[in-house]
């Protein structure tokens, strides 16, 4: 039996912007300490150019960012269990979950070029971020490779498409655009394995226990080839990649398997002891599924920035053929739960839209009335509240079958058929639009896109049961979760905890350092549960129908258009 003053576990998700950390008791899953701390670099803007679609982070965001986050979760859990021994002796093990696919191009000690003094500043050597859309072309050679090159598609169980967000698209464009980079380059390695690599002393590319997860989805690793593509292939984009794939090994782990524990080095940083267990890493949303309760039959929707769309469905019985689903992110064995097929699908921008929006309306507020001496107006305070306060004027707007319809494809879309060519567009628009109009028509937009995804899901013969919605979209915006149990017909469960993927990584931690029989049961004690749920409206629904066979037509015009 766990006692709760014996067993912690520590999870930390790097998102875009910032990691959070939490550490659970292992006991019964209550969160003892937390921390939430910003990329240093990122937020100033540093090797990024928004207009170039470039999002570029620099290693040392993600490790200083760590250490301040751990340490301090540990003072608020301290703090919290005063009169008590500190709780840094009590910690058993690390679970890390991050974006992806962001990959960095390292050296043959596994060292990320942004840190060897010739790179400091060159944003080709920093990590390439998830939304970094500087290799469409590049994915564009890669799909039309895969189709026409004679052998095996090795798109196959991705969708069938590559997409410009995914490794070996970003990897080709970097070097063919940076020749410094591409010289010094011997290895590439995803974040998620990074992180944990450098926690245990094994950057030794031939060392480091890589995702399955990563591997899976976006870097075409597949059983069914014995790895990743063969040099066949990746020569006739480029020979580096082949040498490339050659440092990534053929094995690939599931979160549950530890990566080590802590070398001297870190546990001295994080003030805890070397026989803390880190887990091998993997993608935030896969992580977040565990957080929010994955189960078959189960979707759960990680909405922030974008979407992820997760959900596992039991191996094919022996000797049978796994079923492919065109259109959707990856099917990869392991992925999520090991031994369980994970499905991922996905928007390319959700809350992004939303704050491309916010960024619209307070343009003339940022720059003429701030700049107006004599104009009294506090524009930080506005700029904070402003979705807020078009949401509850957008929420007072009937649906109509004449409402404005827009597409969520502002960053491309991933799903269904990843395509970041497309744009987003708007429908509908008339003298008598206001912006709470417009801000409705968005909230709608990325509810019909999901919409779309679980049809994609469906048609390929995954039956969805039970929606779970994590994320800080998701726990902030009620409108846009009853829009979407509206748009979808579906009721729409929403979590009870705000940190979904930090409590996944917690959920894996706890089954690595085997306080648990399996991950199933440890998730069971640990999740955080529901706080509410969003069910469709009928009348709603109705007129949401009309509207939703609208945005497909829509759609349908602008991707034409776009070809």
């Amino acid at each position: 039996m766990i006692r709760p003053e014996e067993h912690y576990v520590a999870g930390a998700d790097f998102g875009s912007d910032s990691v959070r950390v939490v550490l659970l008791d292992a006991a019964n899953g209550a969160v003892v300490g937390q921390s939430v701390v910003y990329y240093p670099r990122w937020k100033k803007g540093m090797y990024c150019d928004p207009r170039a679609n470039r999002f570029r982070q620099h290693p040392n965001d993600y490790v200083e960012s760590l250490v301040e986050a751990v340490t301090s979760a540990i003072r608020e859990a301290d703090t919290a269990r005063a009169g008590k021994p500190s709780i840094k002796g009590l910690i058993r093990a690390i679970s890390v979950d991050t974006t992806g696919s962001t990959p960095v191009l390292a050296d043959k000690n596994g060292t990320p070029l942004a840190l060897l003094p010739e790179f400091a500043e060159d944003p080709d050597a920093m990590f390439i971020l998830w939304k970094d859309h500087t290799a469409v072309k590049e994915a564009d050679e890669i799909n039309e490779l895969s189709r026409t090159w004679g052998g095996t598609d090795f798109t196959k169980y991705m969708g069938g498409v590559y997409s410009s967000e995914w490794f070996w698209a970003k990897l080709l464009h970097t070097i063919r655009a940076n020749s410094r980079v591409k010289a010094c380059s011997y290895t590439a390695v995803e974040h998620c394995d990074w992180i944990t690599a450098v926690m245990t002393g094994t950057t030794d590319p031939s060392k480091i226990k890589r995702s399955r997860c990563a591997a899976g989805h976006k870097i075409m690793w597949h059983k069914e080839w014995g790895g990743y593509p063969p040099h066949e292939f990746l020569d006739r984009l480029d020979p580096k990649l082949s040498e490339i794939r050659d440092s990534l090994g053929t094995e690939t782990y599931t979160t549950d398997v530890p990566a080590g524990k802590l070398t001297a080095e870190w546990a001295k940083k994080f003030g805890l002891d070397e026989s803390v267990i880190v887990c091998v890493g993997a993608y935030d949303a896969h992580i977040g599924a565990v957080g929010g309760d994955a189960a078959p039959g189960t979707m759960v929707k990680s909405i922030g920035t974008s979407t992820c769309d997760v959900i596992i469905g039991p191996k094919p019985a022996s000797g049978a053929k796994e079923s492919l689903i065109g259109g959707i992110c990856g099917q990869v064995d392991g992925s999520v739960v090991a031994d369980w097929i994970g499905y991922e699908a996905g928007q390319s921008a959700y809350g992004d839209y939303y704050a491309w929006f916010r960024n619209l309306v307070m343009w003339p507020i940022k720059n003429l009335v701030a700049n107006d001496p004599d104009a009294k107006v506090d524009v930080e305070k506005i700029e904070k509240n402003v979705l807020r306060e078009l949401e509850t004027a957008a929420a007072n707007i009937e649906p109509s079958v004449s409402s404005v319809v827009a597409l969520d494809w502002v960053n491309g879309r991933r799903t269904p058929f990843a395509n970041q060519k497309l744009a987003a567009a708007m429908s509908g628009i008339t003298l008598g639009t206001d912006a709470p109009m417009m801000m409705r028509a968005l909230l709608e937009a990325t509810a019909y896109g999901a919409r779309a995804i679980i049809e994609t899901f469906e048609e390929g013969g995954i039956k969805i049961e039970k929606i779970m919605a994590i994320g800080g979209v998701a726990r902030k915006s009620k409108i846009g979760m009853q829009i979407l149990a509206d748009v979808t017909n579906r009721e729409i469960s929403v979590t009870a905890g705000d940190q979904s993927c930090a409590i996944g990584a917690a959920v894996f931690a706890a089954t690595a350092a085997g306080l648990y029989p399996d991950l199933f049961s440890a998730q069971k004690a640990l999740s955080a549960g529901v706080d509410r749920v969003h069910r469709p409206d009928p009348a709603r629904v109705a007129i949401y129908n009309e509207l939703y066979a609208k945005y497909r037509r829509l759609g349908e015009f602008i991707e034409g258009e776009t070809k």
